[in-house]
């Protein structure tokens, strides 16, 4: 019997953040809906490995192999990791009969922050790359302008006026809707009949005319290090 094998895809949800305690010393943070997340070294380093990327689990597993030989020695195996970091909301996954539809299980309910109009952000970012070991001229390209296509811009737009899911960026593309500058207006978008919710519209916008376009927009202004990922 052949069993159709599903594609998995993994990423980074927050932002890296470097807290001082009252004795000097450093840790790291990360930074998800304005809460602070304490993580060990393992699962630092794990963030580190799918902030900016969409990795499958043999890809996450040679990644990580390269950074295992610097860290301490621990019991956890890096599924177990994987698992406590998606329980606590640090990573998401999603899973499809297609990539495609892998991406767009992960990225549906997860809302879009743009970086580019936070300097504190750029300048945080700034320094996760540098402590990634990212030389000074690459990391200096995250305060280049950038050129979107139409449809990132659409993106970027829309997501400095509200909180949106790309579920929900969907939905405004698929009813051309360009101001949700207030909530009024946001849910005059988005909730248009009785059955509606933030949890049901990623399931809704499967069969949404943009759902690709919008997810592909989505996902390659987060490879390009222009937006980060929040939960609702």
């Amino acid at each position: 019997m052949n069993i159709e094998k599903k594609s998995t895809y993994y990423t980074a949800v927050g932002h890296f953040r470097r807290k001082t305690d009252t004795n000097g010393r450093t840790y790291p943070v990360i930074l998800v809906n304005q809460e602070e997340h304490m993580v060990d070294i393992q699962e630092m380093a794990v963030w580190t490995v799918l902030i900016w990327r969409f990795l499958r689990l043999e890809q996450i597993e040679m990644k990580y192999g390269q950074l295992a030989g610097d860290l301490p020695p621990t019991r956890r195996t890096l599924e177990t990791c994987l698992n406590r970091l998606e329980m606590r909301g640090l990573i998401a996954r999603g899973t499809g009969n297609t990539d495609f539809e892998a991406l767009y299980d992960l990225l549906g309910d997860l809302y879009v922050v743009p970086i580019a109009e936070s300097l504190s952000l750029r300048l945080l970012t700034f320094g996760k790359l540098l402590l990634d070991g990212v030389p000074i001229s690459k990391a200096m390209q995250l305060f280049h302008k950038d050129r979107p296509s139409e449809r990132e811009a659409q993106v970027l737009a829309l997501s400095r006026q509200a909180l949106l899911s790309t579920a929900e960026l969907i939905k405004c593309a698929e009813k051309g809707s360009t101001d949700v500058s207030t909530d009024e207006k946001l849910m005059g978008v988005l909730i248009d009949n009785d059955y509606t919710s933030s949890d049901s519209l990623p399931f809704e916008m499967l069969e949404a005319k943009q759902r690709t376009p919008v997810t592909m927009a989505v996902a390659n202004l987060y490879l390009r290090k222009q937006i980060v990922f929040e939960r609702g």
